[in-house]
């Protein structure tokens, strides 16, 4: 080859290296671009604190922990009725066929060895061998229910699996509102989600558990974090990973879903009640064997306290543990175990995670100051707790014929003397028939009705017998307008309540 060849070649191959180096670059993002005169932004306008760092992190680092730790339930379980409880957040898809429909929940994993804790509402009903578990990791499992409570809505489960990851179980007495939480669960099919929110209140009773003798515990958690069909099971954490509740409830109605607030029970609650069914397949309360009622600014008044919270002894159980111990109706209960009580629902959730036999020791505010009382708990069969004792009672309309009765017209009511035969049907020696009550009076207010006997009062904390017509003149005289009273009454069946009225009554 001569030497011009050659260097025409090697010209040639030059050219050919710089037109491919052009092409390349020609077709990356950079050359196009900017031949398009486009481009984009990828630059962050700033870069967040520390803290805030730290805090997302920390989100993304407790997701990561917990996930595994709950599981996707699917039940196939007898049909239910049409009134299911609108506030449960069950998924409930098309029923499989007449008889038999199937939905689905979420669980939390307590124990290496496969038990799974769970809402009642999600397994009950479950037909023979229609339950089956799917963990994080997509193995999936048949389950066994091992025991279940229905006044607080929880279940234990059982799956034969061995090294699970179990959930770390925090302390719910510690939790505040305001502070952040985050809600794991299932819903609407969606495995594994994960939604934050903060804690908007604590010991929220909603009243979606009461039985007829008002049995049910309710002293949730409620929380902002988003929850739908299917997260009913799941576990509200805290940002230490720690269960703190397990997700049960919404406040959506009969939309079924999520409006704005969810509701959880207490992991103290909840862990109590799993340890017993684990242990025992049931799980049997201990009851101070009273019925009560929220006390409210009329009644805190009435009975001299300095706070305006608690719960009021209505009426004491015959044979009852509070009874034997010393508790007076009347009583005001302050704190269970040096712990403050607010509401009934609170006494009730406290007094609940104990058994019978276990003791509690009750604060109590009786005529002007504070005592102690130890009461050993009974079980269920001996009595019960009965929240808001008094409460829309319907009272039998007997007419008395009696003397002319005697009108408190600022009240809106009237009564009249007991006769021999009243005596005798109240089961009560002295106090006044209530004969009349107008509508939308105060005493209607105050839940007062004909036919119901006053034989009491408390005032400023201190009690006042009403045996006669004359006695209760005498007493509404001496109050001072807008000063807050208690009227004990009795019913026709013979069980006693405590009715807040404000001065003056005539």
């Amino acid at each position: 080859m001569s030497k011009r060849a050659v260097l025409t070649a090697i010209v040639l191959v030059s050219v050919g290296i710089l037109s491919g180096a052009v092409l390349v670059s020609s077709f990356t993002g950079a050359g196009l671009f900017a031949d398009s005169r486009i481009s984009f932004n990828t630059e962050a306008p700033f870069t967040p604190s520390a803290s805030v760092a730290e805090l997302n992190k920390t989100f993304s680092d407790v997701a990561g922990r917990v996930n595994p730790q709950v599981v996707f339930i699917m039940v196939k379980a007898e049909a239910k009725q049409a009134d299911e409880n609108p506030h449960w957040f069950f998924n409930i898809p098309q029923p499989e066929g007449d008889n038999i429909q199937q939905g689905s929940g979420s669980g939390i994993i307590l124990t290496a060895d496969g038990y799974i804790l769970t809402n009642r509402h999600v397994v009950e009903n479950a037909i023979e061998d229609g339950i089956k578990v799917t963990l994080f990791d997509n193995r999936e499992f048949d389950a066994r229910v091992v025991g279940e409570d229905e006044y607080t809505d929880i279940a234990v489960i059982k799956i034969d699996a061995n090294d699970l990851s179990a959930a770390a179980l925090g302390n719910s007495d510690n939790v505040k509102v305001g502070e952040w939480v985050m809600a794991v669960g299932n819903p609407l099919g969606f495995t594994s989600t994960v939604t934050a929110g903060i804690v908007s209140a604590i010991s929220r009773n909603i009243g979606i558990m009461r039985d007829r003798q008002g049995l049910g515990i309710e002293n949730f958690i409620q929380t902002d974090a988003a929850v739908n069909p299917g997260n009913s099971g799941g576990a509200l954490v805290n940002l230490e990973g720690e269960v703190i509740g397990v997700n049960t409830a919404i406040a959506g109605g009969r939309s079924g879903t999520y409006v704005g607030y969810s509701f959880a029970v207490p992991i103290n609650l909840a862990k109590a009640v799993a340890q017993s069914l684990i242990k025992d397949g049931k799980y049997e309360r201990g009851y101070i064997g009273i019925r009560i009622s929220d006390i409210d600014a009329k009644k805190a008044e009435a009975l001299g306290m300095d706070v305006f919270k608690g719960v009021f002894v209505e009426s004491l159980v015959d044979d009852g543990a509070g009874k034997a111990a010393g508790v007076k109706e009347g009583d005001a209960i302050v704190s269970v175990d040096g712990k403050p009580v607010e509401g009934s629902n609170q006494l009730q959730a406290r007094v609940g995670m104990k058994h019978p036999g276990e003791t509690v020791e009750l604060k109590i505010w009786r005529d002007g100051k504070y005592l102690t009382k130890t009461v050993t708990l009974k079980g269920q069969n001996n009595e019960d707790e009965l929240a808001d004792a008094g409460k829309d009672k319907t009272i039998e309309d007997k007419p008395v014929d009696v003397s002319k009765p005697v009108t408190f017209d600022k009240a809106g009511f009237s009564v009249k003397p007991l006769t021999s035969d009243a005596k005798e049907a109240f089961d009560i020696d002295e106090g006044v028939l209530v004969d009349n009550v107008k509508r939308n009076s105060p005493a209607e207010e105050a839940r007062l009705q004909k036919n119901i006997v006053i034989f009491e009062a408390i005032r400023k904390g201190q009690r006042v017998s009403i045996n006669s017509v004359s006695d209760f003149k005498k007493f509404a005289k001496s109050l001072n307008n807008g000063e807050s009273v208690l009227l004990r009454v009795k019913l026709p069946n013979k069980d006693t309540a405590f009715l807040p009225i404000k001065a003056p009554l005539e």
